[in-house]
């Protein structure tokens, strides 16, 4: 028996009104049971040095989108997740390093990667044995980034059906890396492989 739940928050409410909005609508779908897969798909992008006029803009947007969203994660996990429950992340292998000409994406992605270490502790306050993983992507073959980079070559850009057959296999326990994984995804000439540390 598998049942899947969604939320959409609304980006303008102050973030403690958002948890609460949604663990309300979990608590009242769910009942007494609880998730055994909790997965952040939330995405982003934004350039800029420490000269750009809208680096403060940015490093907004890059925040909540990847840092607040996947606090939000936790959050929802440590509330209503099931003992084992996966927890999954966005980061990006372009944060494994320095981003001089991204800085806002690369600081919120570092920060999920740190969030993920920190979540594979058992006093991070998941739940017993809880699964903490974070997928980190180059290039995802998005009709976002086709729209933005339609002259690029997308043979090393990893196809959205990899990265959803690989959270299919991890949800039924298959493949799992151990917890607390930076998991990047890498593709060439058409061919996805998946790596951790």
């Amino acid at each position: 028996y598998q049942r899947r739940v969604h939320g959409v928050l609304k980006p303008q409410d102050p973030w403690q009104a958002q948890y609460n909005h949604l663990i309300n609508d979990l608590k009242a779908h769910l009942g007494d049971q609880k998730l055994t897969s909790i997965i952040n798909v939330a995405g982003g992008w934004a350039g800029g040095n420490v000269q750009s006029d809208d680096l403060f803009e940015n490093c907004e947007l890059m925040f909540k989108q990847s840092v607040m969203s996947s606090i939000l994660t936790a959050k929802v996990a440590a509330a209503v997740g099931a003992p084992g429950c996966l927890v999954v992340l966005p980061g990006a292998v372009a944060a494994k390093g320095a981003t001089p000409e991204m800085l806002a994406y690369g600081m919120a992605k570092a920060a999920v990667h740190q969030l993920t270490a920190s979540l594979a502790h058992k006093e991070a306050g998941l739940p017993n044995d809880a699964h903490v993983l974070s997928v980190l992507p180059i290039t995802l073959d998005t009709p976002n980034n086709r729209a933005a980079m339609p002259d690029a070559d997308r043979s090393s850009w990893t196809p959205l059906s990899y990265v959803v057959n690989l959270m299919a296999d991890w949800v039924e326990n298959k493949n799992l890396p151990p917890s607390g994984s930076l998991v990047s995804l890498a593709t060439k000439d058409g061919k996805t492989t998946a790596s951790w540390n």
